[in-house]
Protein backbone atom coordinates (compact mmCIF):
# COMPACT_ATOMS: atom_id res chain seq x y z
CA UNK A 1 0.00 0.00 0.00
CA UNK A 2 1.60 3.15 -1.01
CA UNK A 3 1.04 5.62 2.06
CA UNK A 4 -0.12 9.33 1.38
CA UNK A 5 0.38 11.92 3.31
CA UNK A 6 -2.77 14.25 4.61
CA UNK A 7 -0.85 17.17 2.55
CA UNK A 8 -0.86 14.90 -0.75
CA UNK A 9 -3.73 13.69 -0.32
CA UNK A 10 -5.91 17.04 -0.25
CA UNK A 11 -3.98 17.79 -3.50
CA UNK A 12 -4.72 14.73 -5.28
CA UNK A 13 -8.48 15.17 -4.45
CA UNK A 14 -7.98 18.94 -5.59
CA UNK A 15 -6.57 17.92 -8.60
CA UNK A 16 -8.37 14.58 -9.04
CA UNK A 17 -11.04 13.72 -7.04
CA UNK A 18 -9.70 10.23 -6.20
CA UNK A 19 -7.58 9.94 -3.16
CA UNK A 20 -6.35 6.28 -2.96
CA UNK A 21 -3.71 3.58 -1.58
CA UNK A 22 -2.42 0.56 -2.68
CA UNK A 23 0.46 -2.02 -1.43
CA UNK A 24 1.83 -2.85 1.48
CA UNK A 25 5.45 -0.47 2.40
CA UNK A 26 8.38 -2.54 2.08
CA UNK A 27 9.73 -3.21 5.53
CA UNK A 28 13.42 -4.11 6.60
CA UNK A 29 13.06 -7.84 8.54
CA UNK A 30 13.17 -7.72 12.18
CA UNK A 31 14.38 -10.66 14.02
CA UNK A 32 11.31 -13.14 15.10
CA UNK A 33 10.75 -14.18 18.70
CA UNK A 34 10.87 -13.67 22.31
CA UNK A 35 8.50 -12.03 24.89
CA UNK A 36 8.08 -8.52 24.98
CA UNK A 37 7.60 -7.17 28.09
CA UNK A 38 6.21 -3.71 28.57
CA UNK A 39 5.50 -1.26 31.64
CA UNK A 40 3.01 1.22 31.14
CA UNK A 41 1.08 4.08 33.18
CA UNK A 42 -2.10 5.13 31.94
CA UNK A 43 -4.09 1.85 33.70
CA UNK A 44 -7.31 1.73 35.31
CA UNK A 45 -9.08 -0.80 37.19
CA UNK A 46 -12.23 0.32 35.22
CA UNK A 47 -10.65 -1.10 31.80
CA UNK A 48 -12.47 -2.63 28.97
CA UNK A 49 -11.75 -3.87 25.33
CA UNK A 50 -14.46 -1.16 24.69
CA UNK A 51 -12.47 0.93 22.45
CA UNK A 52 -15.15 3.42 23.08
CA UNK A 53 -14.24 4.21 26.33
CA UNK A 54 -10.10 4.27 25.93
CA UNK A 55 -8.38 7.13 26.95
CA UNK A 56 -4.73 6.71 28.19
CA UNK A 57 -1.53 4.73 27.27
CA UNK A 58 -2.33 1.07 28.33
CA UNK A 59 -5.20 0.54 26.72
CA UNK A 60 -4.52 2.42 23.42
CA UNK A 61 -1.26 0.10 23.26
CA UNK A 62 -3.16 -2.87 24.11
CA UNK A 63 -6.23 -2.40 21.93
CA UNK A 64 -5.18 -0.53 19.05
CA UNK A 65 -1.81 -1.63 19.29
CA UNK A 66 -2.07 -5.49 19.92
CA UNK A 67 -5.52 -6.97 19.80
CA UNK A 68 -7.50 -4.93 17.31
CA UNK A 69 -6.90 -2.91 13.81
CA UNK A 70 -8.81 -0.41 12.30
CA UNK A 71 -9.84 0.37 9.08
CA UNK A 72 -6.77 2.90 8.48
CA UNK A 73 -3.27 3.09 10.09
CA UNK A 74 -0.77 6.63 10.51
CA UNK A 75 2.43 4.55 9.51
CA UNK A 76 5.70 5.97 11.41
CA UNK A 77 6.70 8.20 9.11
CA UNK A 78 3.44 9.98 9.24
CA UNK A 79 1.91 8.76 6.03
CA UNK A 80 -1.46 6.84 6.18
CA UNK A 81 -2.17 3.26 4.97
CA UNK A 82 -4.74 0.73 4.69
CA UNK A 83 -4.69 -1.64 7.82
CA UNK A 84 -8.09 -3.32 7.22
CA UNK A 85 -9.09 -1.35 3.90
CA UNK A 86 -7.10 -2.15 1.15
CA UNK A 87 -7.68 1.38 -0.54
CA UNK A 88 -9.70 3.91 -0.90
CA UNK A 89 -11.24 6.50 -3.47
CA UNK A 90 -13.50 9.99 -3.22
CA UNK A 91 -15.81 11.90 -5.03
CA UNK A 92 -14.72 15.48 -5.77
CA UNK A 93 -16.04 16.87 -3.16
CA UNK A 94 -15.02 14.71 -0.67
CA UNK A 95 -18.51 13.90 0.33
CA UNK A 96 -18.70 10.21 -1.07
CA UNK A 97 -15.74 7.31 -0.02
CA UNK A 98 -15.75 3.65 -1.29
CA UNK A 99 -13.25 1.78 0.73
CA UNK A 100 -12.17 -1.24 -0.46
CA UNK A 101 -11.25 -3.96 1.83
CA UNK A 102 -9.04 -6.58 2.84
CA UNK A 103 -9.60 -10.28 1.95
CA UNK A 104 -8.58 -13.14 3.79
CA UNK A 105 -8.63 -11.53 7.38
CA UNK A 106 -10.22 -13.29 10.40
CA UNK A 107 -10.98 -12.69 13.74
CA UNK A 108 -9.15 -14.36 16.44
CA UNK A 109 -12.29 -16.71 17.10
CA UNK A 110 -12.34 -17.47 13.22
CA UNK A 111 -15.25 -15.65 11.70
CA UNK A 112 -14.49 -13.95 8.68
CA UNK A 113 -13.77 -10.18 8.33
CA UNK A 114 -16.33 -8.56 6.11
CA UNK A 115 -18.47 -5.00 5.56
CA UNK A 116 -21.04 -5.89 7.74
CA UNK A 117 -18.60 -6.04 10.88
CA UNK A 118 -16.98 -2.60 9.92
CA UNK A 119 -20.64 -0.97 9.75
CA UNK A 120 -21.83 -2.76 12.93
CA UNK A 121 -18.46 -1.55 14.38
CA UNK A 122 -18.79 2.10 13.77
CA UNK A 123 -22.45 1.96 14.25
CA UNK A 124 -21.59 1.37 18.43
CA UNK A 125 -20.00 5.05 18.25
CA UNK A 126 -23.39 6.45 17.34
CA UNK A 127 -25.59 4.50 19.43
CA UNK A 128 -28.10 6.43 21.54
CA UNK A 129 -25.98 6.19 24.75
CA UNK A 130 -23.42 5.91 23.86
CA UNK A 131 -20.50 8.53 25.38
CA UNK A 132 -17.08 7.71 22.53
CA UNK A 133 -15.09 10.38 21.67
CA UNK A 134 -15.33 8.96 18.24
CA UNK A 135 -19.00 9.96 18.46
CA UNK A 136 -18.32 13.27 16.01
CA UNK A 137 -16.28 11.18 13.62
CA UNK A 138 -18.64 8.81 12.64
CA UNK A 139 -21.76 10.76 13.14
CA UNK A 140 -20.50 12.79 9.96
CA UNK A 141 -21.29 9.29 8.37
CA UNK A 142 -24.78 10.33 6.54
CA UNK A 143 -25.44 6.55 5.17
CA UNK A 144 -23.02 3.42 5.12
CA UNK A 145 -23.87 1.30 2.26
CA UNK A 146 -22.42 -2.28 1.75
CA UNK A 147 -21.98 -2.80 -1.85
CA UNK A 148 -19.96 -6.27 -1.25
CA UNK A 149 -18.57 -8.34 1.78
CA UNK A 150 -15.28 -6.55 0.94
CA UNK A 151 -16.06 -3.19 -0.25
CA UNK A 152 -18.44 -0.61 1.61
CA UNK A 153 -19.47 3.15 0.97
CA UNK A 154 -19.55 5.81 2.97
CA UNK A 155 -21.21 9.69 2.44
CA UNK A 156 -20.82 12.06 4.35
CA UNK A 157 -23.36 14.78 5.62
CA UNK A 158 -20.41 17.23 4.66
CA UNK A 159 -17.49 16.88 2.45
CA UNK A 160 -14.43 16.24 4.53
CA UNK A 161 -10.96 16.06 2.88
CA UNK A 162 -9.45 13.95 6.48
CA UNK A 163 -11.99 11.46 6.37
CA UNK A 164 -9.58 8.24 5.91
CA UNK A 165 -7.06 9.80 8.26
CA UNK A 166 -9.73 9.76 11.17
CA UNK A 167 -10.81 6.30 10.36
CA UNK A 168 -7.16 5.36 12.11
CA UNK A 169 -8.65 6.99 15.53
CA UNK A 170 -7.87 4.54 18.11
CA UNK A 171 -11.41 4.38 19.49
CA UNK A 172 -12.33 2.72 15.68
CA UNK A 173 -11.71 -0.93 16.46
CA UNK A 174 -13.19 -2.96 14.18
CA UNK A 175 -15.11 -5.52 16.00
CA UNK A 176 -16.85 -8.86 14.81
CA UNK A 177 -20.83 -8.82 13.89
CA UNK A 178 -23.45 -10.09 15.76
CA UNK A 179 -21.34 -11.05 18.84
CA UNK A 180 -19.80 -7.29 19.87
CA UNK A 181 -20.78 -7.66 23.60
CA UNK A 182 -18.65 -10.77 23.44
CA UNK A 183 -15.94 -9.66 21.67
CA UNK A 184 -15.73 -6.74 24.39
CA UNK A 185 -15.75 -9.18 26.89
CA UNK A 186 -13.05 -11.85 25.61
CA UNK A 187 -11.07 -9.04 23.75
CA UNK A 188 -11.67 -10.49 20.16
CA UNK A 189 -10.24 -8.79 17.51
CA UNK A 190 -7.88 -9.01 14.16
CA UNK A 191 -4.97 -7.60 15.65
CA UNK A 192 -1.42 -9.62 15.69
CA UNK A 193 -1.74 -10.56 19.04
CA UNK A 194 -4.79 -12.24 20.63
CA UNK A 195 -5.53 -12.15 24.27
CA UNK A 196 -4.09 -15.01 26.40
CA UNK A 197 -5.01 -12.88 29.68
CA UNK A 198 -6.07 -9.71 30.90
CA UNK A 199 -6.78 -8.48 34.33
CA UNK A 200 -7.53 -4.43 33.95
CA UNK A 201 -5.59 -2.13 35.52
CA UNK A 202 -3.03 -5.25 36.46
CA UNK A 203 -1.52 -6.75 32.97
CA UNK A 204 -2.35 -8.05 29.66
CA UNK A 205 -0.79 -11.53 28.11
CA UNK A 206 -0.86 -11.56 24.32
CA UNK A 207 0.60 -14.24 21.96
CA UNK A 208 1.29 -13.39 18.40
CA UNK A 209 -1.31 -14.89 15.92
CA UNK A 210 0.14 -16.77 13.06
CA UNK A 211 -0.20 -16.57 9.52
CA UNK A 212 -1.44 -12.95 10.14
CA UNK A 213 -2.29 -10.43 6.97
CA UNK A 214 0.64 -8.28 8.52
CA UNK A 215 3.13 -11.30 9.71
CA UNK A 216 5.59 -10.32 6.75
CA UNK A 217 6.21 -6.64 7.79
CA UNK A 218 5.26 -6.18 11.62
CA UNK A 219 4.73 -8.55 14.98
CA UNK A 220 8.06 -9.69 15.24
CA UNK A 221 7.75 -11.29 19.05
CA UNK A 222 6.26 -14.59 19.90
CA UNK A 223 4.37 -12.86 23.29
CA UNK A 224 3.34 -9.50 24.61
CA UNK A 225 3.13 -8.60 28.04
CA UNK A 226 1.88 -5.32 29.34
CA UNK A 227 2.17 -4.89 33.03
CA UNK A 228 0.75 -1.55 34.65
CA UNK A 229 2.99 0.69 36.68
CA UNK A 230 1.20 3.89 37.13
CA UNK A 231 4.12 5.30 40.01
CA UNK A 232 6.85 6.67 37.57
CA UNK A 233 9.93 5.52 40.07
CA UNK A 234 8.82 1.95 39.94
CA UNK A 235 8.50 2.39 36.23
CA UNK A 236 11.41 3.42 35.38
CA UNK A 237 13.11 1.34 38.20
CA UNK A 238 11.63 -1.97 36.48
CA UNK A 239 13.82 -0.59 33.26
CA UNK A 240 16.89 0.08 34.78
CA UNK A 241 16.90 -3.43 36.96
CA UNK A 242 15.86 -5.15 33.77
CA UNK A 243 12.31 -6.47 35.08
CA UNK A 244 10.96 -5.30 31.77
CA UNK A 245 12.21 -4.37 28.00
CA UNK A 246 10.59 -0.54 27.84
CA UNK A 247 8.63 2.10 29.61
CA UNK A 248 6.31 4.90 29.00
CA UNK A 249 6.60 8.55 30.00
CA UNK A 250 10.13 8.89 30.78
CA UNK A 251 10.21 10.44 34.57
CA UNK A 252 12.84 13.55 34.12
CA UNK A 253 13.78 13.69 37.12
CA UNK A 254 15.46 10.49 37.18
CA UNK A 255 16.23 10.51 33.34
CA UNK A 256 20.29 11.43 34.33
CA UNK A 257 20.05 7.92 36.06
CA UNK A 258 18.61 6.59 33.14
CA UNK A 259 21.08 7.99 30.47
CA UNK A 260 23.71 6.70 32.75
CA UNK A 261 23.03 3.05 32.22
CA UNK A 262 24.53 1.12 29.44
CA UNK A 263 21.55 -0.82 29.01
CA UNK A 264 19.05 1.45 28.59
CA UNK A 265 18.42 3.86 25.85
CA UNK A 266 16.06 6.78 25.39
CA UNK A 267 13.75 7.59 22.77
CA UNK A 268 12.47 11.09 22.08
CA UNK A 269 10.54 12.49 19.49
CA UNK A 270 8.14 15.86 18.92
CA UNK A 271 4.34 15.28 18.06
CA UNK A 272 1.62 17.41 19.39
CA UNK A 273 1.19 15.98 23.09
CA UNK A 274 -0.07 18.58 24.78
CA UNK A 275 -0.40 19.83 29.10
CA UNK A 276 -3.72 21.42 29.45
CA UNK A 277 -5.86 22.95 32.30
CA UNK A 278 -9.45 22.79 31.10
CA UNK A 279 -12.05 24.43 33.22
CA UNK A 280 -15.38 23.78 32.39
CA UNK A 281 -16.93 27.20 30.96
CA UNK A 282 -20.16 26.45 32.02
CA UNK A 283 -19.53 27.04 36.09
CA UNK A 284 -18.84 29.70 37.65
CA UNK A 285 -16.24 31.70 37.80
CA UNK A 286 -15.18 30.27 34.52
CA UNK A 287 -17.93 31.54 32.33
CA UNK A 288 -16.56 34.78 32.55
CA UNK A 289 -14.39 34.99 29.89
CA UNK A 290 -12.01 37.94 31.94
CA UNK A 291 -11.78 35.31 34.67
CA UNK A 292 -10.06 32.99 31.80
CA UNK A 293 -8.03 36.18 30.36
CA UNK A 294 -6.83 36.74 34.43
CA UNK A 295 -5.69 32.57 34.68
CA UNK A 296 -3.96 32.84 31.35
CA UNK A 297 -1.65 35.63 32.16
CA UNK A 298 -1.20 34.12 35.35
CA UNK A 299 0.69 30.96 34.01
CA UNK A 300 4.26 31.01 33.50
CA UNK A 301 4.87 28.99 30.94
CA UNK A 302 8.37 28.54 30.16
CA UNK A 303 8.93 27.89 34.56
CA UNK A 304 6.42 25.00 33.35
CA UNK A 305 9.03 24.15 30.61
CA UNK A 306 12.29 23.96 32.86
CA UNK A 307 11.08 22.75 35.40
CA UNK A 308 7.99 20.12 34.57
CA UNK A 309 9.74 18.71 30.88
CA UNK A 310 13.12 19.92 32.13
CA UNK A 311 13.36 21.05 28.38
CA UNK A 312 11.75 18.69 26.31
CA UNK A 313 9.11 20.58 25.08
CA UNK A 314 7.71 24.10 24.17
CA UNK A 315 5.70 27.30 25.81
CA UNK A 316 2.30 26.26 24.63
CA UNK A 317 -0.41 28.98 23.44
CA UNK A 318 -3.72 27.71 24.89
CA UNK A 319 -5.04 25.68 21.49
CA UNK A 320 -4.03 22.26 20.91
CA UNK A 321 -2.70 22.25 17.39
CA UNK A 322 0.90 21.45 17.47
CA UNK A 323 4.08 21.84 15.39
CA UNK A 324 4.05 19.44 14.13
CA UNK A 325 0.48 19.63 12.73
CA UNK A 326 0.50 21.07 8.98
CA UNK A 327 -1.52 24.32 9.86
CA UNK A 328 0.11 25.35 13.14
CA UNK A 329 0.12 29.23 13.85
CA UNK A 330 3.12 29.49 14.99
CA UNK A 331 3.03 33.30 14.61
CA UNK A 332 -0.20 33.94 16.82
CA UNK A 333 0.86 36.26 19.94
CA UNK A 334 1.79 34.58 22.70
CA UNK A 335 0.24 34.88 25.86
CA UNK A 336 2.75 36.06 28.34
CA UNK A 337 3.71 35.44 31.86
CA UNK A 338 2.37 39.12 33.15
CA UNK A 339 0.51 39.45 36.35
CA UNK A 340 -0.26 43.26 35.37
CA UNK A 341 -2.79 41.95 32.81
CA UNK A 342 -3.61 38.96 34.93
CA UNK A 343 -4.74 41.75 37.55
CA UNK A 344 -6.49 43.85 34.43
CA UNK A 345 -9.06 41.33 33.99
CA UNK A 346 -9.76 40.97 37.37
CA UNK A 347 -10.91 44.17 37.46
CA UNK A 348 -12.76 43.73 34.38
CA UNK A 349 -14.69 40.78 36.13
CA UNK A 350 -15.73 42.67 39.10
CA UNK A 351 -13.03 40.94 41.25
CA UNK A 352 -10.06 41.80 43.66
CA UNK A 353 -8.84 38.65 44.70
CA UNK A 354 -10.30 34.95 43.14
CA UNK A 355 -10.06 31.52 44.95
CA UNK A 356 -10.35 28.53 42.90
CA UNK A 357 -10.11 24.48 42.65
CA UNK A 358 -7.53 23.16 40.99
CA UNK A 359 -7.48 19.18 40.45
CA UNK A 360 -4.29 17.71 39.75
CA UNK A 361 -2.84 14.06 39.61
CA UNK A 362 0.21 12.47 37.80
CA UNK A 363 -2.22 9.95 35.66
CA UNK A 364 -2.45 13.25 34.30
CA UNK A 365 0.59 13.66 33.38
CA UNK A 366 4.17 12.86 34.86
CA UNK A 367 4.37 15.92 36.87
CA UNK A 368 0.86 17.21 36.72
CA UNK A 369 0.83 18.07 40.40
CA UNK A 370 4.12 19.92 40.48
CA UNK A 371 2.74 21.54 37.81
CA UNK A 372 -0.30 22.64 39.12
CA UNK A 373 1.94 24.02 42.54
CA UNK A 374 3.82 26.42 40.29
CA UNK A 375 0.48 27.62 38.60
CA UNK A 376 -0.29 28.33 42.13
CA UNK A 377 2.75 30.02 42.92
CA UNK A 378 2.66 31.97 40.04
CA UNK A 379 -0.88 33.18 39.74
CA UNK A 380 -0.69 34.39 43.39
CA UNK A 381 0.63 37.77 42.74
CA UNK A 382 -2.36 39.01 41.00
CA UNK A 383 -4.84 37.44 43.93
CA UNK A 384 -5.33 34.06 42.19
CA UNK A 385 -5.21 31.96 45.30
CA UNK A 386 -5.45 28.29 43.05
CA UNK A 387 -6.19 25.45 46.06
CA UNK A 388 -4.21 22.26 44.48
CA UNK A 389 -6.51 19.36 45.14
CA UNK A 390 -4.10 16.36 44.85
CA UNK A 391 -6.54 13.44 43.33
CA UNK A 392 -6.02 9.83 43.46
CA UNK A 393 -4.72 8.20 40.14
CA UNK A 394 -7.20 5.12 39.87
CA UNK A 395 -10.03 6.70 38.26
CA UNK A 396 -9.17 10.10 37.62
CA UNK A 397 -10.10 9.93 33.99
CA UNK A 398 -13.68 8.85 35.35
CA UNK A 399 -14.34 10.61 38.39
CA UNK A 400 -12.16 14.09 37.96
CA UNK A 401 -11.77 14.52 34.01
CA UNK A 402 -14.90 16.21 32.78
CA UNK A 403 -16.63 16.51 36.34
CA UNK A 404 -14.31 18.61 38.46
CA UNK A 405 -14.72 21.96 37.27
CA UNK A 406 -10.73 23.18 36.52
CA UNK A 407 -8.28 20.38 36.55
CA UNK A 408 -5.26 18.89 34.75
CA UNK A 409 -5.25 17.03 31.35
CA UNK A 410 -3.36 15.73 28.54
CA UNK A 411 -3.91 15.47 24.98
CA UNK A 412 -1.86 13.26 22.48
CA UNK A 413 -2.92 15.58 19.27
CA UNK A 414 -3.89 13.98 16.39
CA UNK A 415 -2.61 13.85 12.88
CA UNK A 416 -5.10 16.50 11.94
CA UNK A 417 -6.28 19.89 12.86
CA UNK A 418 -10.12 19.04 12.01
CA UNK A 419 -9.33 15.66 14.38
CA UNK A 420 -8.43 17.72 16.98
CA UNK A 421 -11.16 20.18 17.38
CA UNK A 422 -13.71 17.77 16.30
CA UNK A 423 -12.74 15.18 19.00
CA UNK A 424 -12.16 17.50 22.01
CA UNK A 425 -13.55 21.46 20.66
CA UNK A 426 -16.81 20.81 18.90
CA UNK A 427 -20.06 21.70 20.08
CA UNK A 428 -21.70 18.54 22.29
CA UNK A 429 -19.56 16.68 21.36
CA UNK A 430 -18.55 13.49 24.51
CA UNK A 431 -15.00 15.15 25.13
CA UNK A 432 -15.42 18.70 24.66
CA UNK A 433 -13.86 19.15 28.39
CA UNK A 434 -14.87 22.59 28.69
CA UNK A 435 -18.06 23.47 27.14
CA UNK A 436 -16.47 26.03 25.64
CA UNK A 437 -18.69 27.47 22.57
CA UNK A 438 -18.08 29.94 20.27
CA UNK A 439 -20.39 30.38 17.07
CA UNK A 440 -17.69 31.79 14.90
CA UNK A 441 -15.20 28.65 15.96
CA UNK A 442 -18.11 26.45 14.65
CA UNK A 443 -18.69 27.74 12.05
CA UNK A 444 -14.92 27.88 10.82
CA UNK A 445 -15.10 24.21 11.91
CA UNK A 446 -17.41 23.17 9.44
CA UNK A 447 -15.92 25.15 6.58
CA UNK A 448 -12.73 24.15 6.90
CA UNK A 449 -13.67 20.77 7.14
CA UNK A 450 -14.82 20.48 3.80
CA UNK A 451 -12.04 22.81 2.14
CA UNK A 452 -9.58 21.75 -0.25
CA UNK A 453 -7.83 24.45 -1.00
CA UNK A 454 -5.17 24.04 1.72
CA UNK A 455 -4.59 28.42 1.63
CA UNK A 456 -8.12 28.48 2.69
CA UNK A 457 -7.89 26.14 5.26
CA UNK A 458 -5.00 27.52 7.16
CA UNK A 459 -6.44 30.65 7.31
CA UNK A 460 -9.27 29.54 9.15
CA UNK A 461 -7.32 26.88 10.62
CA UNK A 462 -5.33 30.15 12.29
CA UNK A 463 -8.56 32.07 13.21
CA UNK A 464 -9.63 29.28 14.95
CA UNK A 465 -6.07 28.96 17.23
CA UNK A 466 -6.56 32.52 17.50
CA UNK A 467 -10.03 32.38 19.15
CA UNK A 468 -9.45 29.28 21.51
CA UNK A 469 -6.27 31.07 22.65
CA UNK A 470 -7.76 34.63 23.19
CA UNK A 471 -11.09 33.38 24.63
CA UNK A 472 -11.36 29.60 25.19
CA UNK A 473 -11.80 27.86 28.36
CA UNK A 474 -8.39 25.63 28.12
CA UNK A 475 -5.38 26.50 29.78
CA UNK A 476 -2.43 24.87 27.23
CA UNK A 477 1.35 25.96 29.14
CA UNK A 478 3.46 23.45 27.24
CA UNK A 479 3.82 20.77 24.25
CA UNK A 480 5.86 18.23 25.70
CA UNK A 481 7.72 15.44 23.69
CA UNK A 482 7.14 11.82 23.90
CA UNK A 483 10.37 10.32 25.78
CA UNK A 484 9.94 6.55 26.42
CA UNK A 485 12.88 4.56 27.13
CA UNK A 486 13.86 0.77 25.89
CA UNK A 487 16.62 -1.70 27.17
CA UNK A 488 19.07 -1.99 24.30
CA UNK A 489 18.29 -5.40 23.40
CA UNK A 490 15.46 -3.73 21.86
CA UNK A 491 15.21 -2.68 17.94
CA UNK A 492 13.43 -0.83 15.51
CA UNK A 493 13.78 0.77 11.80
CA UNK A 494 14.74 3.37 12.83
CA UNK A 495 11.91 6.05 12.15
CA UNK A 496 9.25 6.14 15.70
CA UNK A 497 6.32 7.53 15.07
CA UNK A 498 4.92 11.17 16.51
CA UNK A 499 1.20 10.49 16.30
CA UNK A 500 1.00 8.89 19.87
CA UNK A 501 3.87 8.25 22.49
CA UNK A 502 5.36 4.56 21.95
CA UNK A 503 5.99 4.66 18.18
CA UNK A 504 2.69 5.68 17.57
CA UNK A 505 1.37 3.10 20.35
CA UNK A 506 1.72 0.19 17.82
CA UNK A 507 5.57 -0.46 19.19
CA UNK A 508 4.19 -3.76 19.53
CA UNK A 509 4.11 -4.40 15.87
CA UNK A 510 7.14 -2.67 14.62
CA UNK A 511 10.02 -3.59 17.05
CA UNK A 512 12.03 -6.73 17.64
CA UNK A 513 15.22 -7.85 19.75
CA UNK A 514 18.11 -7.38 18.08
Amino acid sequence: MIGISRRGMMKAGAAAGVLAATGMPASAMGKRGGTLRVGLNGANTSDTWDGRTHSDAFMINAAHGCVFDCLTEVAADGTLKGELAESWEATADAKTWTFNLRQGVTFHNGKAFGADDVIESLGMHTAEDSKSAAKPIVSAISEMKKITDHQIQFTLAAGNADFPFLLSDYHILMFPAGMIEEAIQKGIGTGLYSVVSFEPGVRFVGKRVEDHYKGDTAGFFDSVEFIAINDSSARMNALMTGQVDVVNRVDFKTEPLMRANPNVEIFEVTGNQHFTFPMLTGSAPFDDVNVRKALKFGINRQEMVDKILLGHGAVGNDHPIGPANQYYAADLPQIEYDLDKAKFYMKEAGLDSLNVELSASDAAFTGAVDAAQLYQASAKGAGINIDVVQEPADGYWSNVWLKKPWCACYWSGRATEDWMFSTAYEAGVPWNDTGWENARFQELLLTARAELDSAKRSEMYTEMQMLMSTEGGTIVPMYANYVDAHSTKLANSGTIGNTFQMDGSRLAERWWFA
